[in-house]
């Protein structure tokens, strides 16, 4: 037999299944140029010229990671596929002829086409994208990146081993596959039905039970840490749920179907039913995995947007003037910190270095922790308890609140305060603050008539405190040090500093923000008399809002970007996983329709049925994903605050719009989907 007879053959195979092979290649391809675009982004120099460039890198490699266990996965899973529709090719070649030996030479040169079509044009793609996603970065990022060409050798090398290896892989289960199979099993391989599947209780009552105890952690769990703790817990447990009531719940719900005589005995409903069912064991996980994937895509894509939307309003509360400097100073060693001191020597650093001043302002603050314990109705400094009940207690003079908020200060006698935000439920209007040692009262509690309440203070509300937040205004600085000392009694060791915050706006670019910064630094290091005459105090941090900006969009836009990119992979890898399962089903009932428009069906109910079957293959995995979303919205929420997100209302319109999105490209997909089902089978 000629050599250049497999070649040839392996060719026209691939061309008369081309409605199995495009989408392969396809996805081959979209998955290369996704791989390639991550890949050259972590080897390009540029990056590591940036600020926030570990950020990046990190989100990068993260993406590279999971990227490749996916492509792994899902490619496999279509080898399998395709091995299995062509079978019967396959047995006919054997039963003409040839042996297994030269099926593998064909098996061969199909591989050797798909790697240079699905990988080649990976990397071309990959290419023209690199530049796309670079363009995408920097304006997610909004801050300028140094970058290189975007053709990178290392990368490219690196994407073409990986995807040439899980070709490999794919070609040898494939020849393993026909080594072990006879003529006449490959020649009727894609004929094999399937025996009607009994309905498994407790199979489905597992998957209710695990769907049950991850929707309870999910809706139960209010503390940030342990949200993130159970989080991975929570998803595992949601997976084995579904995937069990798929299996077991989706033959029930066919079986209760069926016996509705009113709904079952109906063309439409009749054929789409009884086809599934006897499938339902395959069906299941198919539709567990649509389900799965669908609820990746939302959760990822949703929970980055809301981390990125949020970065302005974080930044802002977080960094209310262009410098914020913090000083802590502790009262047990004399420490103390001349505030006037402090704002001459910064207004003549400015002047020196030629940047302008608009508006400088210092306040002084005490942070500290407390239990609101809901039994004694006291907040409890140095008492354990559950972290629900924690407080990150805030307290500064009615003086310095006007200062940091711009508001009028409040009018306040000894004794009284007013709560910005709200009390913990059920205290007030007395307000007592005990302080606890090793379990036991100590010193003498303090007690405060609250007479009012007024806005939180976003400064405090959205540090990365995790406890919820509380922030006592009081009368005058000598109530603050009473608040100190009975603290510092009942924490010893690990007693809170007093803070000021010095806050400086100036009038300047960004770059010479951050200049300026930078030239502080060095003057702190190189002058030893740098901060003569402002007191002793324990430290001093120079925080620029143009840094942090930096930074925080570094995250968010590192997070954002990687949500985008592999959420468009799972969505891939959800429309592909559709389309095989839709074309797989199509062609084995495309006999079976064939013989009921000979006994009497017309085209009008077989459109009918297909519709019937299609729409429940479709919308119950995004009913299931859209109730995940649901579920899952609390824990998503609660994590969010730990990088400093916490308007629910930005979660809300995130995962909203999110949902609605993707439930538009589900639908083409399903349109697209029923369309090429009902051109195989009519």
């Amino acid at each position: 037999m000629r050599n250049g007879l497999y070649p040839k053959l392996a060719a026209r195979g691939m061309r008369q299944n081309h409605r199995f092979f495009v989408p392969y290649l396809l996805a081959l391809a979209g998955l290369t140029a996704a791989f390639y675009v991550m890949s050259a982004l972590c080897a390009d120099p540029g990056v590591l010229e940036m600020r926030g460039f570990a950020y990046v890198l990190v989100m990068m490699q993260i993406g590279m990671f999971v990227a490749g266990v996916l492509s792994t996965v899902l490619l496999l899973y279509i080898n399998s596929f395709l091995m299995k529709q062509r079978k019967k090719e396959l047995g006919l070649y054997n039963i003409l002829g040839m042996g297994k030996g030269n099926i593998a030479l064909i098996q061969c040169w199909e591989s050797l086409y798909t790697a240079l079509i699905g990988i080649g044009g990976g990397l071309v793609l990959g290419v023209i994208f690199h530049k796309l996603a670079t363009v995408a970065l920097v304006s997610l990022l909004q801050f300028s990146i140094p970058f290189h060409s975007s053709f990178s050798l290392p990368a490219m090398l690196k994407t073409a081993v990986f995807f040439g290896l899980l070709l490999l892989l794919a070609l040898a289960l494939n020849l393993f596959r026909v080594r072990l199979s006879r003529p006449i099993e490959l020649l009727h391989g894609g004929n094999v039905g399937e025996k009607e599947p009994r309905t498994r209780w407790l199979m489905a009552v597992i998957g209710a039970l695990c769907l049950g105890a991850g929707y309870f952690i999910a809706v139960a769990t209010k503390d940030p840490a342990v949200a993130l703790g159970l989080y991975f817990i929570a998803v595992l447990l949601v997976i084995v749920g579904t995937y069990c009531l798929f299996t077991a719940g989706s033959i029930a719900l066919l079986k209760l179907l069926r016996k509705n005589k009113d709904f079952y005995y109906q063309t439409g409903h009749f054929i789409g039913i009884s086809g599934m069912l006897y499938r339902m064991k395959r069906n299941a996980v198919g539709l567990a995995n649509i389900c799965i994937l669908s609820t990746m895509v939302m959760v990822m894509i949703s929970g980055t947007l809301a981390l990125y939307l949020g970065q302005g309003e974080i930044i802002a509360a977080q960094y209310p003037a262009s410098l914020n400097m913090t000083v802590h100073y502790d009262p047990a060693y004399s420490q103390t910190l001349n505030r006037g001191e402090a704002e001459g020597l910064i207004r003549r650093f400015a002047a020196e270095q030629n940047v302008p001043i608009t508006s400088l302002r210092s306040v002084e603050f005490l942070h500290f922790n407390a239990l609101a314990n809901p039994d004694t109705r006291r907040l409890e400094v140095g008492a354990q308890g559950a972290n629900n009940d924690r407080r990150a207690v805030y307290l500064l003079t009615a003086q310095d609140y006007a200062a940091l908020t711009g508001n009028a200060a409040p009018a306040l006698q000894p004794g009284e305060t007013v709560v910005c935000g709200q009390l913990p439920p059920g205290f007030g209007p007395e307000l007592t603050i005990q302080g606890i040692s090793g379990g036991r009262e100590t010193g003498t509690p303090k007690s405060l008539t609250v007479t009012g309440s007024l806005p939180v203070i976003t400064h405090f509300d959205t540090t990365f405190d995790m406890s919820e937040t509380l922030c006592l205004v009081l009368s005058d600085s000598a109530e603050v040090m009473e608040f100190w000392a009975l603290q510092s009694a009942a924490l010893d060791n690990y007693a809170a500093d007093l803070v000021t915050t010095l806050l400086v706006e100036l009038d300047c670019t960004n770059e010479e923000e951050l200049a300026l910064v930078d030239a502080w630094s060095e003057r702190t290091i190189s002058d030893d008399g740098f901060f003569n005459g402002t007191g002793d105090w324990e430290s001093w941090r120079v925080e620029s809002r143009a840094e942090m900006a930096v930074d925080g969009y570094a995250m968010a836009g590192g997070f954002l970007f990687l949500g985008i990119l592999l959420g468009v992979i799972f969505l891939m890898a959800t429309v592909l996983i559709i389309y095989y399962k839709q074309v797989s089903e199509g062609y084995e009932d495309q006999g079976r329709f064939e013989i009921m428009r000979k006994v009497g069906l017309s085209r009008r109910e077989v459109k009918s049925s297909i519709r019937s079957q299609v729409l429940l293959v479709f919308f119950l995995p995004i009913a299931v994903a859209a109730i995940h979303i649901l579920f899952d919205f609390n824990l998503v929420a609660r994590m969010l605050t730990m990088f400093g997100v916490r308007s629910v209302m930005t979660v809300v319109l995130c995962t909203g719009g999110t949902l609605l999105a993707f439930l538009a490209v589900y639908a083409v997909v399903y349109l697209l989907t029923a369309r090429t089902y009902y051109k195989i089978v009519r």
